[in-house]
């Protein structure tokens, strides 16, 4: 059983960390709700102490031959603040204790995940840019908020993410990790960084209705997100024609084809410390598109295929040339059917061929064995890495996001010693002392 600190901040989403208490008592854990005085005009404390069964307090007064404002930080494994509102970011940023959640958020030694909600110009302004910046240079973990219907007639980014998403990426940063895991949670070791994803199997389309595509489901390239996400950085996510919930805290950027990977992800990586490639990109695409439907009746069409863009070479060259972060990383998949020596050989040409730093090999389609599709749309995945060094490490068959974690281990120790600027030249605070 956890000791979470569950603190809610003064936004009309406050009634929506109900939900989210729920997930966390009914996972086990035991949750002290910390709510600023703000939130107790939105959601009484009643409420907080009903769902909770602990007494609920917001100025450090209360109780205080316990000492709460140094207390509760002190004993919790970890602290979640949902909903964050910019005025939340900002006292929490420079530091500031008026109350008894600051207090808590100063003396906290855990991981720290902060579930902003606002307006989309108080999330799009500089100072609050600027602040989730600090807190993310720090190592807490600050998610993107959705986009959807805020308060009032409003849409737009900004809207609280789902509490079952925000309990999801919470599960990870607690001791022990997500459930089911072998390994214990890596903690916020990326936080500070700008990692961008890609997933899916893009599409090129023949005529309205029919297009040339693959069977990539997406699940590798989310699960990299989802564990970027929970480790610290910053992720933009650009899923091509992917059937998934988006992951929580994610940019996401959809695209269809492979021409629209290229572009989103070449202007994504302009600001990123590491780019994986994990999206199945078409080779080819039919060199003609019929703007109607092509008949049955008209028989079978002729049908000559000319070759895309290839993606991560292109992201390769554009950092050799200078046009990309010098220390940026670059990881690729190579998808094999074949096996043994020829499968190695070919993951070594493409790594090379790419200019990257480790390229990801995986078996796909039909096991020999026991004729079960292996990697596209699967839960699990085996691999093998290779490094533009010669290392080579084998992962077994384990779940998508294990294995996504295991890679990440491997790229941490390539990125630069100096987060990369994001776009716009601002730079993110360096940590306090």
């Amino acid at each position: 059983m956890a000791r979470v600190v569950l603190g809610v901040a003064g936004g009309i989403a406050a009634y929506k960390a109900a939900e989210l208490l729920r997930l966390f008592t009914e996972a086990g854990h035991r949750v002290t709700v910390v709510p600023t005085a703000a939130a107790l005009r939105f959601v009484g404390a009643a409420t907080w102490e009903a769902l909770s069964g602990h007494p609920v307090a917001s100025d450090v007064w209360s109780q205080a031959h316990e000492v709460p404002h140094v207390r509760i930080g002190q004993q919790a494994d970890l602290v979640v603040v949902a909903p964050a509102t910019a005025d939340l970011l900002a006292r929490a940023a420079v530091g500031i204790a008026d109350d008894l959640l600051t207090n808590t958020l100063l003396t906290a030694r855990c991981p720290v995940l902060y579930a902003p909600a606002m307006h989309t110009e108080m999330w799009e302004h500089p100072a609050t840019v600027a602040n989730v910046a600090t807190l993310r240079a720090r190592g807490a973990v600050v998610l993107e908020p959705a986009t959807g219907r805020l308060t009032g007639p409003d849409t737009g980014k900004g809207r609280l993410p789902d509490p079952a998403q925000i309990a999801a990426v919470a599960t990870r940063l607690l001791p022990g990790g997500a459930a089911g895991d072998a390994q214990p949670a890596a903690g916020v070791d990326l936080a500070g960084r700008r990692v961008v994803v890609t997933a899916g199997g893009t599409r090129e389309p023949l005529d309205p209705v029919r297009f040339l595509g693959n069977r990539s489901s997406g699940r590798q390239g989310y699960a990299f997100a989802q564990t970027a996400i929970a480790r610290g950085a910053a992720v933009t996510l650009i899923a091509a024609n992917v059937d998934l919930p988006a992951p929580v805290g994610a940019e996401l950027v959809p695209v269809e084809t492979t021409d629209e990977l290229y572009r989103a992800t070449l202007a994504a990586a302009a600001g990123a410390d590491a780019v994986v490639m994990a999206a199945a990109p078409a080779d080819f695409r039919p060199e003609a598109y019929a703007s109607e439907k092509i008949k049955k009746d008209d028989g079978p069409p002729s049908l000559r295929l000319v070759p895309t863009v290839d993606v991560a070479a292109a992201l390769g060259a554009a950092r050799a040339a200078g046009e990309l972060p010098a220390g940026q990383v670059l990881v690729v998949f190579a998808a094999e059917t074949v096996t043994g020596p020829e499968a190695i050989e070919n993951a070594r040409a493409k790594l090379t061929r790419k200019g990257a730093h480790l390229v990801v090999l995986n078996q796909v389609g039909p096991d020999p064995a026991s004729g079960r599709l292996r990697g596209f749309g699967q839960e699990t995945n085996a691999a093998t890495v290779l490094g533009a060094d010669g290392a080579t490490t084998v992962f077994p068959e384990r779940s998508k996001e294990a294995l996504a974690d295991a890679v990440w281990d491997l790229v941490k120790p390539l990125l630069p010693p100096d987060p990369v600027a994001p776009p716009g030249g601002a730079v993110a605070a360096e940590p306090s002392g």
